[in-house]
C-alpha cells in the first residue's frame, strides 16, 4: 500500500483533544475533535486508532495545557504554547485578522495582529466565568443540551442581565432569575451576554481591539455567544471553517517549517509504548516540587521540576 506522507498537529486542551493531519504541501487532510472527559491520553489513544493506515507521519507537533506530558509520551518533534500555535494557523488562513478571540474549556485568550504580525496577547486562567466550562456547567444545571444553548439564546427578545464576574455569583443570580419566573431562553441569553462581558472586561481589558474579529474555540459553535460578541463589539465575527482545531492545524504548519529528517514520533499504536508513570515530591529545596517520572519505550524523563534538578 502506498503511503501518504503527512505531518500531525495535536492540541491537548483541558476538555478536548484535537488532531490535524496536513500534507507536506500544507493541505488539510483530516481533523479530529473530541471531548477528553478528564482523560486526554486515553482519548488520544482512541483518536490515533481512527487515523487511516495509509498515512505515514513524518513530523508531529503538540500544543495545549497537557502538551509537555503528552509530548514526552508520544515523542513530539515540536512543543509550543497555544498562542504560538493559533498565531501560526491564523496567518495562513486569515492574514488580515487584527483581533483573535479564542475561548477554550478552562481558559480564554486574545491575540492582536497588526500587518500580519502578532503584537500583543493575553490569557485568562484564573476564573472559569469567561470560558466554555462555565456554559457547560450551567447547561447541565438547566438540563439543556449545550448544543441547544445558542438556539435558545437567539429566541430571546429581552436583554436580561445575569450578572457576576465569577461562576459562583453568576450561578446565584441565575437561580434568582429562575425563581422570579423568567423564561429559560431569556436566562440563557443573559448567560451568553455575561460570558462575553466577562471576557471583554477581563482578558481583553486595556487592549486596542480592532476588526476584523476572528472567533476560535469550541464556544464559536454557540450562536448565542457569537451574537453577544457581535452586539457588544458592534461588528461581525469571522468563524473559520476549522474554528475548533486551529491550534492543532497551527502546530502542523510549524512542523512543516521545521520538518525533521527523522521524526521522534513513537507511532499510533500505544500498546508498544510500555508506558509507566510515577509521581513523587522532591523535598531537596523550598520549592517542594511535585514531579512526574515518565518511562516510555525505555526512555525516562521528568516533568514539574522548577529548579531543573529533574530535567
Amino acid at each position: 500500500m502506498k503511503k501518504n506522507e503527512c505531518v500531525m498537529g495535536i492540541d491537548v486542551g483541558s476538555v478536548s483533544v484535537k488532531i490535524a493531519l496536513l500534507t507536506k504541501k500544507g493541505a488539510v487532510v483530516k481533523t479530529f475533535y473530541e471531548r477528553s472527559k478528564g482523560t486526554p491520553l486515553e482519548k488520544l489513544k482512541e483518536l490515533f486508532k481512527k487515523i487511516p493506515k495509509n498515512i505515514e507521519i513524518k513530523g508531529i507537533g503538540i500544543t495545549g495545557s497537557a502538551r509537555v506530558f503528552v509530548g514526552k509520551v508520544i515523542g513530539a518533534d515540536l512543543v509550543k504554547n497555544e498562542i504560538t500555535a493559533h498565531a501560526s494557523a491564523l496567518m495562513k488562513f486569515y492574514p488580515k485578522a487584527r483581533t483573535v478571540i479564542e475561548i477554550g474549556g478552562q481558559d480564554s485568550k486574545i491575540i492582536l495582529f497588526r500587518n500580519g504580525v502578532p503584537v500583543d496577547f493575553a490569557m485568562n486562567t484564573v476564573c472559569a466565568a469567561g470560558t466554555g466550562s462555565f456554559l457547560d456547567q450551567q447547561a447541565s444545571r438547566l438540563c439543556v443540551p449545550i448544543e441547544d444553548f445558542g438556539k435558545l439564546a437567539l429566541r430571546s427578545k429581552k436583554d436580561l442581565s445575569v450578572g457576576g464576574r465569577c461562576t459562583v455569583f453568576a450561578e446565584s443570580d441565575m437561580i434568582q432569575k429562575q425563581q422570579a419566573g423568567h423564561e429559560l431562553k431569556d436566562i440563557i441569553n443573559g448567560l451568553c451576554n455575561n460570558l462575553v462581558k466577562n471576557y471583554l472586561n477581563n482578558v481583553a481589558k486595556g487592549k486596542d481591539l480592532e476588526k476584523p474579529y476572528v472567533l476560535l474555540g469550541g464556544v464559536a459553535a454557540n450562536k448565542g455567544i457569537v451574537k453577544a460578541f457581535e452586539r457588544q463589539l458592534n461588528s461581525k465575527m469571522i468563524i473559520p471553517k476549522y474554528y475548533n482545531v486551529m491550534g492543532a492545524i497551527g502546530m502542523a504548519f510549524l512542523v512543516l517549517k521545521n520538518l525533521p529528517k527523522k521524526t521522534a514520533f513513537r507511532g499510533c499504536d500505544f500498546s508498544k509504548y510500555n508506558l509507566k508513570r510515577e509521581a513523587f515530591q522532591c523535598r531537596d529545596c523550598v520549592n517542594e516540587c511535585d514531579i512526574m517520572k515518565i518511562s516510555v519505550c525505555g526512555e525516562t524523563s521528568h516533568i514539574g521540576s522548577k529548579c531543573g534538578k529533574y530535567g
